[in-house]
């Protein structure tokens, strides 16, 4: 068992994730005081609002905001069975500010990676919104490749970043790409009360005349993999990251979470729904 505490990004409330070894595959466990719900991974449903994930189940027994940094460690480590995650809390906690934690927390566990449930069966693009999402089946077998461009309108920031599908690529290379968030942003949480208790060395903020880490030191591809690491968490949910290469440009929650019902169900994509 191991147990992670903290803050959630956006509420702000006390928050914490256990992770325990149990056998069958991987079910989230919802607490709120005395009351508590579980479900399977393939039992929730997403609600993707403009800054995190929220997975629900569609009796609304269970309902957990932020999840995507979370999933984005399970989803990098292939990780599908042998691990109940009980989060107290109405939202995962922010931690580092990307999945690195988490991923430490789930190596200590030395849980077994699961076969691939998702695979793109032929190329296809889906439009949703401004966001564009490019598929296509692998190119050899177990090809795993996601790719994300960005566009901040920002000559001190990188567009682009790619991961492979090696969990220790992701975990030394995209888990500890932290949340960003632009001046305006930032002011119109704090405004709503939202984000007041976020440690800095957590986040990055981009304003017009600085770029402010008070943690580890900024890289200009930070942004652009951070965006790469929500994704995976967000691909998560639906089974992925799938078997093929996706290329999303200007990806966002609600977006993603679009564009994977649609592959679904227009066979672009498809689920081994066994498992």
């Amino acid at each position: 068992m191991t147990l992670l505490a903290g803050r959630g990004l956006h509420g702000g409330a006390p928050a914490s994730v256990c992770l325990v070894r149990a056998p069958g595959a991987v079910r989230v466990r919802a607490r709120r005081g005395a009351g508590r719900a579980e479900a399977r991974l393939a039992e929730l449903v997403c609600d993707g609002a403009s800054r995190s994930t929220t997975v629900t189940t569609r009796d609304r027994r269970l309902e957990v905001r932020t999840v995507e940094h979370l999933f984005a460690a399970l989803g990098s480590m292939s990780i599908r069975d042998g691990v109940v995650v009980e989060i107290d809390g109405p939202e995962v906690p922010l931690l580092d500010g990307g999945a690195r934690a988490f991923i430490d927390a789930l190596e200590r566990l030395e849980l077994a990676p699961s076969p691939p449930t998702l695979r793109v069966m032929r190329a296809g693009t889906i439009d949703v919104g401004a966001s564009r999402y490019e598929l296509r089946p692998p190119e050899c077998p177990g090809e795993v490749l996601v790719e994300v461009e960005v566009d901040f309108d920002d000559v001190r920031l990188e567009r682009h970043a790619r991961w492979s599908g090696d969990a220790a690529d992701f975990r030394d290379r995209i888990a500890s790409a932290r949340t960003f968030g632009f001046g305006h942003e930032v002011e119109e949480l704090l405004a709503r009360g939202l984000a007041s208790h976020v440690a800095r060395e957590s986040v990055v903020v981009i304003t017009r005349d600085a770029i402010l880490s008070a943690g580890s030191p900024f890289r200009p591809d930070e942004p652009a993999r951070h965006k790469l690491l929500d994704l995976v968490g967000d691909l998560y949910v639906h089974g992925g990251p799938p078997i093929g290469a996706l290329r999303a440009i200007r990806p966002g929650h609600a977006a993603t979470h679009e564009a994977m019902r649609r592959g679904l169900a227009d066979g672009l994509l498809m689920l081994d729904r066994t498992r």
